[in-house]
């Protein structure tokens, strides 16, 4: 080699360098499946992303939230107004009860309370109900009265009844569809409304439906009681018959059977006790049989007293009146003789007349008390002769009772179906009578509280409501656009997109230059946000590996015109620029360009370098910076595929790395050709160049994987071209300053010295 070049005399060692192809940490290579971002740690519901995705697109969500806006206002404005009218009913469960009886409808528990409330509801918005009130109000009677309603009149061909027939169905079916039914809640209220443009109608139709649902619920109840006077009517007719039929069989069986009872009312209802003769005889002659037991029983001591007793000392003698007086004159007697015996003899004829008078009265005594005793075997013999004659009798009516028993089991079957028959018919007849007097009673349970009255204000169309309901169209719709948008959007935009549509590491973001201004003039000031950008790519390489950025770096995009040559010249200015020595190549052979921006001559290049005319030293030349060394492409050549392809760039690579720190290749674009995969393969590092905005993610996919393919060791990407000024992505805004203030005076005022390590 040469002693007069340039960059012979000053070599680096790279001894201490590690693997060229180490990439950054946290980041695999593309060739061990990608890197990708944490999708673990992120947010379900990122609520800045959102907040951002709506800066991004805050035109279009401003003009569909006016747009809407507009459009509401403009079709609230051209509304018919319409007016609502509500007359207010109470629906009780039950009727106010003048009778206490049972109604025939039925009765609606507590636990079936709100069955019936909806019940209720449904008869309002019946069709039946409907059809009432059309007819009731004649709103389908003529063209006229249906052009109140503010419908289209039917056509006209057919014939008057089905002209009336259409006009009828279309009343109906506009009345339904402006109806309204409204429970207020906690109360057993319920809101009839209709709307209307004209407010008269609209009370008018209000009305006629409170009316008709009371009028259409008395009529309910009186069909129902109708029905049940009609039921009660057959089924007493059919409880006559069969009690009539009971009652014959009855008598015919008693009459043929000899069984005659006794007891029965005289209407012949047999709620009596009722016996049978022979019953009735058994009876009385069996108590007459207790009593003359009893009497013989009493007849039989008195005669045993009176047997075992002296006649004379018998209590019924002692209490016999006229032994009472014979004993009082015997006693008299016997005292005036005892007197007589102390003055007269025995024989004496005074004393004989006392004896006399004495015996005498003992004869009558004797003869009354035999006639007593006498009496009392005369009454045991009357009383036991009774008490016989009334045992026989009972013993004869015993088996008389039994045989009528016997021959009464059929009557007693025949006389419980006739009471039972009968007292069906008399539970028939007292229904009948309750159910005629409540039928004609016209308590309702549904009352109005407040009839409809034709309102002043129209209730529809609500500027305010209308304005809101817009304002959130026009918000869900710019929400959907957005998000369609974002769906079908297939370019990258900002660095989030890079990491999450492509799985890359964002080494670096470039702004977007201003109007004019070209690449060279924004690196040649070292205050601008463009050379801001490129010092943190270089600081970003610095970290791609352990060792530090690779010693060979190539630099590629999808397609061309996406900043690659800006970018592999600014990468190698900077690292030049921290006092590496750095050589720039121009690896572009199909389309070279970096010969324009460094300002030097394409005669000879790596064509000729790759083809073996010419050796290194020759085709080095020099820059305005002192570090920077570049390679231009030289002459095109027929075949750049099979130069990169070859031995010749791994020994060029190596021979390189004895003088220089790197080498950066400003690499072809990789789709449409195979030159830079081929390249990518042999050099430590790979920086992969996209335009936002530009680079669409299928084309960067599509390049991606040809460098995959060809095991390529991916560093990151590099997002150029990025409007920093319309984009705030993450929270951080991209528009990089030299000095925190700004474009403040005294930042202004500040020299223009590179006072980066």
């Amino acid at each position: 080699m040469p002693a007069d070049n340039p960059f012979v005399d000053e070599r680096i060692s790279n001894t201490s360098r590690g693997p060229a192809g180490f990439a950054p940490a946290g980041a695999p290579s593309l060739d061990q499946g990608g890197w990708s971002a944490d999708e673990d740690s992120a947010p379900v519901f990122d609520l800045a992303a959102y907040w951002r995705l709506a800066q991004k697109h805050r035109i279009l969500l401003i003009a569909c939230f006016l747009g809407a806006l507009a459009v509401g206002t403009a079709l609230t404005l051209l509304m018919t107004p319409i007016y609502t009218a509500q007359a207010t009913l109470q629906i009780d469960r039950e009727a106010a009860r003048v009778f206490n009886s049972e109604d025939v409808t039925p009765r609606e528990t507590m636990t079936q309370g709100e069955d019936f409330y909806q019940t209720q509801y449904g008869l309002l918005r019946s069709r039946s109900l409907t059809e009432r009130v059309v007819d009731s109000l004649g709103l389908a009677s003529s063209d006229a009265a249906l052009t109140s309603l503010y419908v289209s009149l039917p056509d006209g061909d057919g014939t008057a009844a089905e002209r009336a027939r259409a006009r009828r169905e279309l009343a109906i079916r506009t009345i339904q569809q402006n109806l309204s039914v409204s429970p207020i809640r906690g109360s057993r209220l319920v809101a009839v409304g209709y709307d209307s443009p004209n407010p008269e109608v609209a009370a008018r139709i209000a009305n006629g439906f409170a009316e008709n649902f009371i009028q259409a619920n008395l009529d309910r109840k009186y069909e129902s009681s109708s029905y049940a006077r009609e039921f009660l009517e057959e089924r007493i007719a059919q409880t006559k018959e069969r009690l009539e039929d009971a009652e014959r069989q009855l008598v015919d069986y008693a009459t043929a059977e000899q069984i005659i009872n006794v007891g029965d009312n005289e209407d012949g209802s047999g709620t009596g006790a009722t016996q049978s003769l022979a019953s009735n005889d058994l009876v009385a002659i069996n108590n007459a049989l207790a009593q003359a037991k009893a009497a013989r029983t009493a007849a039989e001591q008195r005669w045993r007293t009176a047997s075992s007793t002296p006649v004379l000392n018998l209590p019924q003698v002692l209490a016999n009146n006229s032994a009472q007086r014979l004993f009082e004159q015997r006693a008299a007697l016997t005292a005036e003789y005892q007197q007589k015996l102390g003055q007269f003899q025995p024989d004496y004829p005074e004393m004989v007349r006392l004896r006399a008078q004495i015996a005498e009265a003992d004869g009558q005594l004797q003869s009354i008390a035999n006639s007593i005793r006498a009496s009392i075997q005369n009454e045991y013999t009357v009383a036991l002769n009774n008490e016989r004659a009334l045992q026989a009798q009972v013993n004869g009516l015993k088996t008389d009772v039994l045989d009528l028993r016997d021959r009464s089991i059929q009557y007693n079957i025949l006389q419980r179906e006739l009471d039972t028959t009968r007292t069906l018919y008399e539970g028939l007849l007292q229904r009948y009578k309750e159910v005629g007097i409540t039928g004609d009673i016209t308590a309702n349970n549904i009352s109005i509280i407040d009839t409809a009255v034709p309102p002043t204000k129209p209730s529809k169309p609500d500027l305010l409501i209308n304005l809101a309901l817009a304002a959130l169209f026009g918000i869900g719709l710019g929400a959907v656009a957005v998000i369609a948008l974002e769906a079908l959007d297939e370019t990258v935009a900002t660095p989030d997109d890079v990491e999450r549509k492509l799985g890359v590491p964002v080494l670096g973001v470039v702004p977007l230059l201003a109007k004019g201004e070209t690449p060279a003039a924004a690196m040649a000031d070292i205050r601008s946000g463009f050379s801001e950008a490129y010092y943190s790519l270089r600081t970003a390489l610095q970290f791609s590996t352990p060792d530090g950025a690779p010693t060979s770096i190539m630099v590629s995009s999808a397609r061309p015109a996406e900043g690659k040559s800006t970018t592999a010249y600014a990468t190698a200015l900077n690292l030049a620029r921290v006092g590496k020595r750095v050589l720039l190549v121009d690896g572009d052979l199909r389309n070279p360009s970096m010969h324009r921006v460094v300002g030097v001559d394409n005669e000879k290049g790596m064509s000729n370098l790759l083809s073996g005319s010419a050796d290194l030293a020759s085709v080095v030349q020099r820059t305005r910076q002192d570090t920077l060394f570049f390679i231009p492409c030289g002459p095109l050549p027929p075949n750049p595929a099979e130069l990169w392809g070859g031995d010749r760039v791994r020994e060029f690579l190596a021979e390189c790395a004895q003088s220089f720190d790197h080498v950066v290749i400003d690499g072809p674009p990789v789709l449409g050709f195979a030159d830079a995969p081929l390249l990518a393969a042999n050099v430590g590092g790979a920086l992969f160049v996209l335009e936002s905005r530009g680079t669409r993610r299928g084309q960067a996919r599509g390049a991606l994987k040809r460098l995959r393919v060809g095991r390529a060791r991916l560093l990151g990407a590099v997002l150029t071209k990025f409007n920093t000024k319309a984009t705030v992505y993450g929270g951080y805004d991209y528009a990089y300053d030299y000095n925190y203030g700004g474009n403040s005076a005294e930042g202004d005022a500040r020299p223009s010295k590179d006072k980066r390590p």
